[in-house]
């Protein structure tokens, strides 16, 4: 067998045995609540049309995508506007269309096209002076800054972190001086102090500054090892067998289970074991794209990597740590095995581009 077949094994293998288990853990899931009875076909169907992009990833016309990023990214802040007047509330958040049985968050989506946009116009940039590089700071600030603020509104922290966190990956293979990074980390840890500081120090102050609402977001922050969430999660883990298929008793009760809580839930169905092999696939799913990231040449693809690639290791290791109670709870799900049509096909959509990506001697991309 070839080097490159096995490393697309190493790849779709893992890919297989986490979407099997997410199926398991979602047939499970309809003995918790009423509410989740339809997860496991909906899951299968948004798994289907995944496994659909991946095989037609060769009609995939790359720079066209990024040649029209900007207008994709436009209309996707035209989404985050619309949702908050005509989108589905749930769980106290408006962020949903609601299309049938398939709900659309334009969040989500987001992801993708700031990706692509973001990547497009950093290859663009020249990066010769200081006062060019303090336009490309203002410009990432801006393209960051306005679906943020959209999304803030729903109320979706969970999404601007990954925005964040695809501009810092960008940035960071760019030929912005690293200067910046070491001055913006300073920056942050200062804010950060200030902020833990007039929290514990000067409430009155802080609600008066950022009004009750935010302050009580950031009061749940702070007790996030407090709650029936977590405290279930961390029991159904902890009173894990090592291994067991568990579809017919409910187990330890956990609200967002498929959600935000599938790794937890994964204990409840699969035991310990099940978790150990959750890890172990990632862990291969990580290594093959890093490896495809390495062997990129500079360029537009090489940036969209290095966001994607960023992002998918955050998910990984924040809803894991969030999962074991040393992460504040955010909305955060696993990728491929957590409930949620538009996070899984937008992780296809990443996949489908970058599995499509050219060979390292043709430096189009």
């Amino acid at each position: 067998m070839k080097q490159k077949e096995k490393e697309k094994i190493l790849f779709y293998l893992p890919m297989l045995i986490i979407m099997i288990m997410s199926l398991f853990i979602m047939y499970h899931a309809r003995l918790i609540s009423p509410l989740f009875k339809n997860n496991a076909v909906k899951q299968s169907i948004f798994f289907l049309i995944g496994i659909t992009l991946i095989c037609l990833k060769d009609k995939i016309k790359i720079n066209w995508l990024f040649d029209y990023s900007f207008y994709f990214y436009l209309f996707n802040c035209f989404l985050l506007l619309l949702v908050l007047f005509i989108g589905d509330t749930t769980n106290g958040a408006r962020a949903w269309f609601k299309l049938g049985f398939f709900n659309v968050q334009p969040s989500e989506l987001m992801k993708l096209f700031l990706c692509l946009y973001l990547s497009k116009m950093t290859d663009k940039h020249s990066f010769h002076s200081i006062k060019d590089e303090i336009k490309y700071i203002l410009k990432v600030s801006l393209i960051i800054i306005i679906p943020s603020i959209l999304v803030f509104l729903e109320p979706d922290t969970g999404a601007i972190f990954f925005y964040i966190i695809i501009s810092i990956a960008i940035a960071l293979n760019s030929k912005l001086s690293k200067k910046w990074f070491f001055f913006f980390t300073i920056l942050i840890l200062i804010l950060l102090t200030l902020l833990f500081y007039s929290y514990f120090y000067h409430q009155e102050l802080l609600i008066k500054m950022l009004g009750t609402s935010l302050f009580y977001r950031m009061e749940r922050i702070f007790d996030f090892q407090k709650g029936l969430q977590i405290e279930n999660a961390l029991i159904a883990i902890g009173s894990a067998p090592l291994f067991q298929i568990n579809l017919q008793n409910t187990g330890i009760y956990i609200p967002e289970a498929p959600t935000d809580f599938a790794f937890a839930l994964t204990s409840n169905v699969f035991g310990i074991l099940g978790n150990i092999i959750l890890l172990i696939c990632y862990f291969s799913i990580s290594c093959f794209l890093l490896k495809i990231w390495k062997n990129q040449k500079k360029g537009k693809m090489k940036y969209f990597l290095s966001g994607f690639i960023l992002m998918f290791l955050t998910n990984l290791f924040y809803n894991i740590l969030m999962n074991i109670g040393l992460l504040p709870i955010m909305g955060i799900p696993l990728p491929l095995l957590s409930y949620g049509g538009s996070t899984t096909i937008v992780y296809f959509l990443f996949l489908s581009i970058i599995l499509k990506r050219k060979k390292k001697s043709d430096s189009s991309y």
